[in-house]
């Protein structure tokens, strides 16, 4: 019988949950068991035999419980970015509940879950909405747990940055939605980790926003990355229904969503920026110098890292 915790992790061949099961490998190496529950089995796997497969499959509650049974920590990563003939957020705010009345049955000692910052605020747009939900339902369910909140990731095959960074190399304008000074506070995604790890060995019921160090208004963000690629483009304000229109007629060429209106609202509303401490340490600007012959070369598909479930998700 193997007696060493049991730590499970939704994810972690994809984004988030690829660094949080890295973290915990580094910090505990051969001392723990290390689960993922995944839909993408076929997914390269950087981390060999240290890292079990377990299917996600939230329709089989039994089995559900048993992957989770005794486990110390939950890391749940999992979400959805938007309405998609694929998957929706009524779909992922039930299967996330499935899930944390699994690990409530299975025993487990604490669930670790990543939100979004301000869901409160963000009242009407359904990204927010489930948000707000699963932070209520996980409160009201007696196990203890801490809510992590981000806004803005980035590293290792993010999206807005990196796309922000193609739009930049490929379009001979770049458009900012309104005055572009609503304000973001980019984190590394390995610091996302750390934070998640941190408060999956902590003992009481937490809420923790998860910002970095830096903090842009929107265009200044654009600006510092078209400097740092060295792209020089006009950056204009446009409408918000311009500039999402405008990435409407682009969807089809990159088989992706490039942005939603919820994203746009989301931004304009001042949702990705928060007056709390600074938690994160890596700074965007140091982070894209060293990383600027490549950013941005590759487009960053979400629909894309669903359908391609056997190709490295920074890859797709």
């Amino acid at each position: 019988m193997d007696d060493r915790p049991l730590h499970v992790v939704t994810g972690a061949l994809g984004y988030t949950g690829k660094s949080v099961a890295s973290g915990l490998l580094a910090a505990h190496g051969a001392d723990i068991r290390l689960r993922t529950l995944t839909n993408s089995p076929n997914r390269p796997n950087p981390f060999g035999d240290r890292l079990e497969l377990a299917p996600m499959d939230f329709t089989d509650r039994a089995a559900l419980v048993e992957t989770l049974r005794g486990a110390e920590v939950l890391y749940n990563t999992y979400w959805v970015r938007f309405n998609h003939k694929l998957f929706t957020f009524a779909q992922a705010v039930a299967n996330t509940k499935a899930l944390f009345e699994a690990a409530k049955e299975a025993g487990v000692k604490r669930i670790v879950h990543v939100s979004i910052l301000k869901p409160d605020e963000g009242r009407g747009l359904a990204y927010y909405d489930g948000k707000l939900e699963l932070e209520q339902h996980l409160r009201r369910l007696g196990v203890p747990h801490s809510v992590v909140r981000p806004g803005v990731l980035f590293g290792r095959g993010d999206i807005l940055v990196n796309n922000i960074a193609w739009v930049l190399r490929h379009l001979p304008i770049f458009g900012v939605f309104g005055d572009g000074r609503y304000k973001l506070q980019p984190m590394h995604v390995d610091d996302m980790a750390a934070l998640l790890i941190e408060q999956g060995a902590t003992t009481t019921d937490q809420t923790v926003d998860a910002v970095g160090p830096e903090t842009f208004t929107y265009t200044e963000l654009v600006r510092t990355i078209a400097g740092i690629i060295g792209i020089k483009r006009p950056i204009v304000r446009v409408p918000a229904w311009l500039g999402y229109a405008v990435s409407r007629t682009l969807n089809p060429f990159v088989k992706d969503v490039i942005i939603t209106r919820e994203e746009i609202a989301g931004l304009m509303r001042g949702l990705l920026f928060s007056d709390g401490d600074r938690v994160g340490a890596t700074r965007l600007s140091d982070w894209a110098l060293r990383h600027r012959a490549e950013l941005g070369r590759r487009y960053a598909s979400e629909v894309g890292r669903r359908i391609k479930r056997d190709v490295a998700y920074e890859m797709v």
